[in-house]
């Protein structure tokens, strides 16, 4: 019968549904009338003494009444606890309204208090047929969903707001709370009974839960890493709301509750920016971001964007990388003027005549190659990329007397074992000696920081994909630690170290404690609900492989080469003094470097690159073996791009100062 009334009711059409709706109104209220008469007087005649006046004027008011409070432009099967302030209005105004009338026309008044009891019963049945029409409505919305059976972490305000939620939506089934405040501890919240984290293991198998997710969007960073490591023994996924921002009116959306990102676990806030240092070398410039397609040059470009500068111009050797960042700029940012330049950063006459003809005021130079094995077995190509790409734009940002010039560097700068990472360092000496020619007028400076969630290459992505293919999760070592930041706040430190910078400084973030990488594999096993296959558990899910360090790879990273940090304008961002080196100085050492690049020899490369950073330190300095066709392949056209673009080398300043020490 339930299902035969269901089906009948869905199958009507809007205006058929509303009518059904004010059909049984207008026979619903004068009858809640008539019994408030029976209940306040308690007598079979009140017809003969009242009449029917007052139960028809009841039926013919309320139609408008109801319409005007928005009763029958609700769908009902969406309909929620709001409607029940509305319909107590409509009912009272109605109430009131009947015997101001009955007064006026001179109709036989009903005793007020008949009035009070008729208000609760019709506001009785409002909500009654409503919620019970809801209730069958929305049945069938329910059939062949198996909603997951959740616990919720966190009683208060928006666990209650999320539980109310879950009922309505069907999306998953609550069914208790965790919270660590013990006057909690068994008392029921929204209906859900409220368990010790004590209880968490027992209370998880006996209801059978299969996810948690956390209502504690205000809980800090740190905060939610304990949780999170609390909740990782239990084996299924844990999940989270976003902020408090995002829950309306109590309602949060399924796709609201997200999966714990690694982010949340790293233990420390995000460095926010400061508004006056971030705006300062962007709004209202003509900025250029090399390696515009990349990670950190993409982040670049819309951070940039959101400062309205003049004219931005990316320049970029992937073709698809360029694409997709003009594209995806232009839909974006329609009003700010962008020009897009396919090419590479060692074509020197590219990047001089990009910034003459667009007036460049500011260059963020974020092309490099950054993988570490693949520059390893590379080397010439890495360099060429790395090296002279940091020269061209050096060059170019001197002879334009442009204002601003930021080098991106990379935490694996410092005391490099590998090429990659020398050759960063060989990108800071250069920014750092065109900052200390006589009568510079262009301030440049390096920002160094380490490893970024989320960019090509990063281990999170890896890890994820390993995790999906069913593993092994490869480590390379089981103590190798990192630093992470993320992409939006690397790119905010990159802009406000050119606000801050004065000329030659390499500014490093405060980025906490680093995080051991076999932790953060084991971290995300089990936030994906499953575990680790090792010894001690040879029927878990996942395999943490160690595969040994791959060449030039280092067990820790560091951000400083030396001890000597200074305060900057921002609270987070420190700025480190080191040695450098002057173009005189600098210009020879490049020139052994070509050459060794030139003749292809891996030895040689690893020599010049020493003379040039005498902190690195190769893996490997074996005799001259053979590195692959694309180390030795070394054809005149390959070389350093031309001879054209060696010649700056040898001939850009005719006097220079050839002291070694720390920049003023």
């Amino acid at each position: 019968m339930q299902t035969k009334l269901r089906d009948f009711l869905l199958s009507l059409s809007r205006p058929q549904k509303i009518a059904v709706m004010v059909i049984a109104d207008a026979i619903a209220l004068p009858a809640s009338l008539i019994a408030a008469f029976y209940l306040r007087l308690g007598d079979a005649v009140i017809l003969q003494r009242y009449g029917v006046s007052a139960p028809i004027i009841m039926a013919l008011a309320a139609i408008p009444v109801f319409y005007l409070c928005g009763l029958y432009r609700n769908v009902v099967r969406y309909m929620d606890i709001s409607m029940l302030r509305s319909t107590g209005i409509g009912l009272a105004v109605l109430a009131i309204g009947t015997y101001i009338g009955c007064v006026l026309f001179n109709l036989p008044a009903p005793p007020r208090g008949t009035l009070l009891i008729y208000w609760f019963i019709a506001f009785s049945y409002v909500v009654i047929s409503r919620f019970g029409a809801r209730h069958l409505l929305r049945t069938p919305l329910r059939q062949h969903i198996v909603a997951p059976r959740v616990a919720i972490y966190g009683a208060g305000e928006a666990g209650f707001q999320l539980a109310v939620a879950m009922r309505t939506s069907h999306a998953y089934t609550p069914i208790c709370f965790f919270d660590d405040d013990k006057r909690l501890a068994n008392k029921h919240v929204g209906g859900l009974r409220v368990y010790a984290l004590s209880r968490l293991n027992d209370i998880v198998r006996k209801h059978e839960i299969q996810q948690v997710i956390l209502a504690i969007p205000s809980a800090s960073p740190e905060r939610r890493r304990t949780i999170v490591n609390r909740l990782s023994s239990l084996g299924i996924p844990v999940r989270t709301l976003p902020t408090m921002a995002e829950m309306v009116e109590g309602k949060v959306l399924e796709s609201a509750i997200r999966e714990i990102q690694v982010e949340d676990l790293l233990g420390r806030k995000p460095v926010p920016p400061r508004r006056d240092l971030f705006s300062k070398c962007v709004t209202g410039k003509s900025v250029l971001v090399t390696g515009a397609g990349g990670s950190i040059g993409s982040e670049l470009c819309r951070q940039i964007e959101s400062q309205k500068p003049d004219h931005l111009v990316l320049l970029d050797h992937s073709e698809y990388a360029l694409y997709a960042i003009e594209h995806e700029l232009r839909e974006r940012f329609p009003a700010t003027q962008l020009s897009a330049y396919m090419g590479s950063v060692c074509d020197t006459e590219l990047v001089s005549r990009i910034v003459r003809e667009h007036r460049v005021d500011t260059i963020y130079h974020a092309a490099a190659y950054k993988h570490v094995p693949l520059v390893e077995n590379n080397m010439a190509a890495g360099i060429r990329n790395n090296v002279l790409g940091t020269w061209s734009v050096a060059m170019a940002a001197a002879q334009n007397n442009i204002e601003t010039c930021v080098l991106i560097s990379t935490d694996k700068a410092v005391r490099p074992p590998n090429v990659m990472g020398a050759s960063k360092r060989c990108a800071e000496l250069i920014f750092q000696a065109f900052a200390l020619r006589p009568n510079n007028r262009t301030v440049f400076s390096m920002v160094r920081f380490g490893n970024v969630l989320g960019s090509s290459g990063s281990v999170v992505p890896l890890f994820r994909n390993q995790i999906q293919r069913g593993g092994p999760i490869t480590v390379t070592h089981a103590d190798v630690t990192r630093y992470f930041m993320l992409i939006p706040e690397a790119a905010q430190l990159v802009i406000q170290a050119g606000a801050m910078a004065r000329g030659g400084e390499v500014f490093v973030l405060d980025m906490g404690e680093p995080v051991k990488i076999i932790d953060l594999a084991r971290t995300m096993i089990q936030m994906s609900g499953l575990t680790e296959k090792n010894a001690d558990s040879p029927n878990g899910h996942i395999e943490i492989k160690v595969v040994g360090l791959r060449p030039g790879e280092k067990l820790y990273e560091e951000l400083l080469i030396g001890g000597d940090t200074i305060p900057s304008d921002h609270p987070r961002i420190l700025c480190s003094r080191e040695h450098y080196l002057t173009l005189g100085q600098l210009e020879s050492l490049l020139e052994t470097l070509h050459t060794a690049c030139d003749n292809g020899s891996a030895l040689d490369i690893r020599m010049a690159l020493q003379k040039l950073v005498p902190e690195y330190t190769p893996y490997s300095l074996l005799s001259d073996r053979p590195t692959g066709q694309n180390e030795l392949a070394a054809s005149p056209a390959s070389t350093w791009e031309n001879k054209a673009a060696r010649a700056p080398l040898a001939s850009y300043e005719s006097k220079r100062d050839v002291a070694v020490g720390h920049p003023a």
